[in-house]
């Protein structure tokens, strides 16, 4: 059971995801605008949210950064009617890890929130608790990431893809590989949300990693001391 927030200004919606995810045995609250959902942020975690950036009293790209700082753990997924590619960036700029445009299909939404749940379970790939990649222990239990001096706070689609690299550090890995291993086998959506979780990784990480991008294929974590 996760505990799940849907932020939704539309009754119907809201209140039918909410009925859907209890059914499925889910915690799941609604909120029916951005004052509400900051209040319920302010009373403790959650592993998933579900926001529409089209709220009647909040700029949903502002709320997106709040509830991104206020629920660092959380799985945060966008519900937009917003089609273009810059609404798209913008989203995952503020912090977004996931993005669906309205109108979508219940199936599909339900599909990608158990791919993220499932995906930020501790210990669901059988692989090495912990990860030393020069500088870097990464730690798939506690799902924390450490330099000699300090955490880094990784969002949590940051942490999963990192993950993902380090396992395969000096290897190619596809766009499509990486976009059905750390987001969701039947994604349909741009492959844009890549590239923005990349540049947050190098920009957070500095030169402790080095990932190379390799034109119209992918992305290689090159192995520690290479340059």
């Amino acid at each position: 059971m996760a505990r799940i927030v849907i932020v939704e200004d539309d009754d119907a919606i809201g209140g039918r995801l909410a009925a859907t995810l209890r059914a499925q045995g889910h915690d799941s609250e609604w909120c029916p605008d951005g004052a509400a959902a900051l209040e319920r942020a302010a009373r403790g975690p959650a592993e998933l949210v579900l926001l529409d950036l089209g709220l009647p009293d909040a700029d949903g790209f502002e709320l997106c950064r709040s509830l991104r700082e206020r629920l660092p753990g959380a799985v945060l997924v966008v519900l937009t009617a917003r089609t273009g590619e810059m609404d798209v960036i913008q989203a995952l700029e503020s912090g977004a890890d996931d993005y669906l445009t309205k109108p979508f299909r219940l199936a599909e939404l339900q599909a990608r929130i158990a791919a993220h749940l499932r995906r930020a379970s501790p210990g669901r790939d059988g692989g090495a608790d912990r990860i030393r990649h020069g500088a870097l222990l990464i730690d798939r239990t506690a799902r924390r990431c450490f330099t000699p001096a300090a955490e880094v706070e990784l969002r949590p689609k940051e942490f999963d893809l990192l993950v993902r690299l380090t396992v395969s550090a000096g290897r190619a890995v596809s766009r499509e590989d990486l976009m059905s291993d750390v987001w969701d086998e039947n994604w349909f959506g741009s492959t844009k949300t890549l590239d923005v979780h990349v540049a947050a990784l190098r920009r957070k990480l500095g030169d402790r990693v080095r990932i190379t991008t390799l034109r119209h294929f992918g992305y290689r974590l090159e192995p520690p001391g290479e340059r």
